[in-house]
């Protein structure tokens, strides 16, 4: 699995990216939020990544924030929910916008995005309520327990969630890493850790 890009801005469209990783140019499908925030043509950029495999097609969706990736695998596990539905809520939506909006249960905020209808707003909210709680918010977010967008904590977090932890499992488990080994803990220690205390 690719996990992230790391390389030159190629090129953008309306929905998608392409990204020069050592003369490979990888089309990358993402958010108008995550292609307004990745920066210039010509520039470096990373983007956080999740592959979809299907029977016909691999693609590669890209997000500026490992959060959103995290929202997108929760929004794409609803019923209904495809990869362009998650990606539309996601430009409409930041994710501490789309936090709130869950814990709220506000159905109307969430079908501002395009092709949300009432009704898989409602279904949205009410399956993601439980499982929104443990997503670290990015910058401007509330939680103090929850890691930091971006850096180890939210890279650790990734891992747990690819090993199959919950997203709430997850970011507790690297929340009590992140407070007994410091803010300066590398990557591998943070997992090690944080396995260690999701299995407690």
């Amino acid at each position: 699995m690719i996990a992230h890009l790391k390389g030159r801005l190629e090129s953008t469209g309306v929905d998608h990216a392409v990204i020069d990783v050592g003369g490979v140019g990888y089309l990358v499908g993402a958010s108008s939020r995550t292609l307004a925030a990745i920066g210039p043509v010509g520039e470096a950029c990373v983007l956080f990544t999740e592959m979809l495999v299907g029977e016909e097609f691999i693609r590669l969706v890209g997000f500026a924030r490992a959060d959103e990736r995290d929202w997108f695998r929760l929004l794409t596990g609803v019923q209904g929910v495809g990869a362009r539905v998650a990606l539309a809520i996601l430009s409409a939506l930041e994710p501490a916008d789309l936090s709130r909006a869950i814990a709220a249960q506000d159905k109307a905020m969430v079908a501002r995005a395009n092709g949300v209808g009432p009704k898989l707003a409602e279904r949205i909210v009410r399956e993601l309520k439980d499982k929104a709680g443990g997503i670290a918010l990015g910058p401007g977010g509330s939680g103090a327990s929850a890691p930091a967008a971006g850096g180890a904590g939210a890279d650790a977090v990734s891992a747990l969630l690819n090993l199959g932890f919950r997203p709430a499992e997850a970011s507790a488990a690297v929340a009590a890493a992140e407070e007994e080994l410091g803010g300066g803990a590398t990557l591998d220690a943070l997992v090690r850790l944080a396995l260690r205390k999701a299995a407690r």
